[in-house]
């Protein structure tokens, strides 16, 4: 992340010709959020002077305490690559994230963005210098009908790694590609994957607050460029049944003054004793950090057996039916995938608690059980007892109650956040419970 200046950014935006500027900040639902200001306010907005009701957004603020002010990071200037109405030629629209700040110039403890840095705080303390974050996000693609609204009508019918024209969908996929190397990101793998309408597209990690405005800026990218080829572009975990769902794999590393704090080349599976505690901390609050991980109901349609998402607590460095797989690569590479993340997760608080929960392992010396080498989606109900696999939580409402009781987890979100995150998900959830579903009628309408 480059540390831009007031006045690089001044001189940028001239010589751009932007003429407006979004100042964007995420809310506790991981719903990306803007007000927009014409480049007549930059300067105001450089010294932090723009403010907006707080209390119209989720999980903030009540409506007797709304002003909040947004502290931008400079760091995040951009320019979007598109140019905006025929009345403004060759314009501009360019974007600053903000930390969300108190009337009295003190941080919102409300801030899933600013919570994350308090996080990254106490990983300073004990030694560390940097969390890595390489995020691996699935999205699906549907038709748009005649008035532009999303239908569930697929425009591929393609499977992993296939190509055009069997991918109808490539062409949107390189667009896309394309606009992020533009803003400057850099494009490991595009591709298609196992379901029918599903991509994804990998970039390179970076550090923890780098890599979680990057997934928010990726998210605004894709739908943006999806409907200009007449596409909507979902982060639903599980659009569809009968098909694999959405994953964001966490591919997550340490460093400290002397490099990758994972990476040990005399173990026998190159990890370091820090690491081994780190990953049984992420074990350890596995059950706990899955509200956060997987925060809609629709999150645990996609985490069941049989559609490659984790459903058991183990690790493994040889198969990807675990939780937690350690990649091949070792030296500065060395890092953990958790597999169990999907795309609508809220990014700074999903990183938030899974570096807390490593930390206490850490802090704890906690050490890991043994890793399971086998698919465990083939072994029986004892095999797993017999090796201590567990199961994660199978509905919203489990995961809550397991959150409710794990201690470090909610210290990762803090008490604003969490008591707000847990109102919020508990109403999602009883809402849910009311429905009566079209399997339910066609199931019980003529058996009772």
């Amino acid at each position: 992340m480059k540390n831009f200046t007031k006045e690089e950014i001044i001189t940028s935006a001239k010589e751009n010709k932007v003429r407006f500027l979004r100042l964007m900040f995420t809310d506790i639902d991981g719903t990306v959020k803007n007000v927009e200001v014409p480049i007549s306010q930059l300067n105001k907005a450089l010294d932090n002077e723009i403010m907006f009701d707080g209390s119209s957004i989720d999980g903030f603020v009540r409506i007797e305490e709304s002003d909040m002010l947004l502290y931008p990071d400079l760091g995040t200037w951009l320019v979007f690559p598109w140019e905006i109405g025929s009345k403004n030629e060759n314009s501009k629209v360019a974007r600053l994230i903000c930390d969300i700040y108190n009337p009295d110039a003190t941080p919102f403890a409300g801030d899933p963005r600013t919570n994350l840095k308090r996080t990254l705080k106490e990983m300073e303390e004990f030694g560390f210098t940097e969390f890595n974050l390489g995020p691996e996000p699935e999205f699906f693609l549907f038709k748009l009908d005649e008035n532009g609204k999303p239908t569930l009508e697929l425009n591929d019918n393609a499977s992993y790694f296939d190509f055009a024209p069997t991918d109808l969908g490539e062409n949107c996929r390189r667009d896309i590609v394309l606009y992020l190397e533009d803003l400057g990101f850099e494009i490991e793998a595009s591709h298609h994957e196992v379901a029918p309408g599903q991509h994804e597209i990998d970039w390179k990690y970076a550090s923890a607050l780098e890599a979680c405005d990057n997934i928010q800026t990726f998210k605004l990218i894709v739908k943006t460029v999806a409907r200009e080829h007449g596409l909507h572009a979902t982060f639903m975990p599980k659009p569809l049944d009968g098909v694999n769902g959405s994953g964001m794999h966490f591919n997550m590393s340490l460093f400290n003054e002397n490099g990758n704090a994972f990476c040990d080349e005399s173990d026998d599976l190159g990890l370091s004793k820090v690491a081994y505690q780190f990953l049984a901390g992420t074990i350890h609050h596995a059950l706990a950090y899955t509200a956060v991980c997987n925060p809609t109901v629709n999150s645990y349609k996609r985490l069941i057996p049989g559609y490659e998402a984790p459903v058991y607590v183990a690790w493994s460095s040889r198969n990807r039916s675990p939780l937690i797989r350690v990649p091949s690569s070792r030296g500065m590479s060395t890092r953990f995938e958790l597999r169990s993340v999907d795309p609508s997760a809220n990014p700074y608080l999903a990183l938030a608690v899974l570096l807390k929960s490593g930390l206490d392992g850490i802090k704890n010396e906690m050490v890991p059980a043994a890793p399971i080498d086998r698919n465990i989606y083939r072994m029986t109900t004892d095999e797993r007892h017999e090796k201590g696999i567990i199961d994660l939580p199978t509905t919203l409402h489990d995961a809550l109650k397991y959150l409710s009781k794990d201690e470090v987890i909610k210290d990762a979100l803090g008490s604003h956040i969490y008591n707000s995150f847990i109102t919020s998900k508990k109403v999602e959830w009883a809402e849910y419970c009311e429905q009566v579903s079209k399997w339910e009628q066609e199931k019980y309408m003529t058996l009772y």
